[in-house]
């Protein structure tokens, strides 16, 4: 694979200097690709062109009635449901969109492109005519899915997926949560379920079921609690004059539509967005954040209360805030060099009081008359020699 993808890219940048180089009639280097969607889809579609000068692109489409002729699309054409991106720099790329798809958008979509200066002239036919590539987009009508009600509490639940009028033969089932696939088998059954163990935090979010169907079908049942909230730190320690932050986060579904903060002292104290020009809050989803500048040791010390709400209730925690003194961190250090002076100190008096005969041996001069008495040893060793 990864030979073939240094061939194609060698082969597709020889094609853009060859253009480049000298004059050269348009060319596709990428068609758009038939598609088959369902009724309040979204589709879109892609082409890509080379040649000197590099070429316009346009699309058009031809419906599937048999008498409809083509016409050309335009970005914000069919109220607004057709969004055109094109792209003009070494070649020319084109992506169009349709959402919310009908029946009536099925049919043929055409890339045009092309580079002849009279292209659009409107009495000059141009010397080179457009090129054309075309994708097939079939529309079906969007099957009826029956979900189970939205969960909201309790154990050992099971939520389900009945089908209605499948496009195609179903060759199997799998359900997610979120982006995590969570159960999935290959039976031809118009029926698929899923079986909670317990609703709660963890548990809650959106579960979709699939029917593997071309194209696929698709149901969702929502599985709802009132908001988890917890502290992203229970105690927070911050210097004086500097700023702290106090974080809290809720892990439930649906998310906290809205955030508060309160001040602890005899009851909750609301705290406003902007207070004192010391207080902001900022809050996106399912986290807020509260931040305090300039912190005072004296009055900003203590417990804080967040409180997240949703459509199902609300739930709160509280983070504590501690202020230190700019002092604080000297504390240690000026610490041990007391313990080293008391230390020494008691080191300094112990050696002034301590008695003579505490003196050790070697160091009394015991040494020195030994050598005396070896020399005259000596001495008298000699005598005796020359007597002799």
């Amino acid at each position: 694979m990864a030979v073939r993808g240094v061939v194609v890219a060698a082969a597709l940048g020889a094609l853009l200097c060859l253009a480049r180089g000298a004059a050269g009639a348009a060319g596709f280097i990428k068609s758009p690709l038939s598609q088959k969607k369902l009724t309040e889809d979204s589709v879109e579609l892609h082409c890509e062109a080379i040649g000197s000068p590099i070429p316009e692109i346009q699309w058009w489409f031809e419906g599937a009635e048999p008498n409809e002729t083509a016409a050309q699309l335009w970005d914000g054409a069919w109220q607004d449901r057709v969004a055109i991106n094109a792209t003009y720099k070494q070649h020319s790329t084109s992506t169009i969109s349709v959402t919310n798809l009908t029946l009536n958008d099925s049919g043929t979509y055409e890339c045009r492109a092309s580079n002849d200066p009279d292209r659009n002239h409107l009495s000059r036919s141009p010397k080179v005519k457009w090129i054309r590539s075309q994708a097939n987009v079939i529309v079906l009508e969007r099957p009826i899915i029956s979900v189970s009600q939205d969960v909201t509490e309790g154990s050992d639940l099971v939520i389900s997926c009945n089908i209605t009028g499948a496009p195609t033969e179903i060759k199997g089932h799998y359900w997610m949560k979120g982006n995590t696939k969570i159960q999935s088998d290959d039976t031809s059954a118009d029926f698929t379920s899923y079986t909670l163990e317990k609703v709660d935090h963890e548990s809650s979010g959106e579960y979709s079921c699939f029917f593997e169907t071309t194209p696929l079908s698709k149901g969702t049942v929502l599985v709802k609690v009132q908001p988890h909230v917890v502290a992203y730190k229970k105690s927070e320690q911050g210097n004086e004059k500097d700023a702290g932050v106090l974080i809290c986060k809720s892990s439930s579904y649906p998310p906290v539509t809205q955030w508060s903060w309160f001040k602890m002292v005899d009851g909750p104290q609301p705290i406003v967005n902007g207070t004192e020009d010391r207080f902001f809050i900022r809050s996106d989803g399912n986290k807020t954040e509260l931040r305090i500048l300039d912190l005072d040791i004296e009055k900003d010390p203590g417990e804080y209360r967040c409180n997240g709400t949703n459509e199902m209730g609300e739930d709160g925690a509280i983070v504590v805030l501690r202020v230190r003194s700019r002092l604080a961190a000297l504390w240690p250090f000026l610490g041990i060099v007391a313990e080293v002076l008391v230390l020494v100190t008691i080191i300094f008096i112990y050696e002034k009081r301590r008695k003579p005969d505490e003196i050790p041996d070697d160091e009394d001069g015991g040494s020195a008359p030994l050598k005396s008495n070896a020399a005259n040893h000596k001495d008298q060793n000699v005598r005796q020699r020359n007597t002799n």
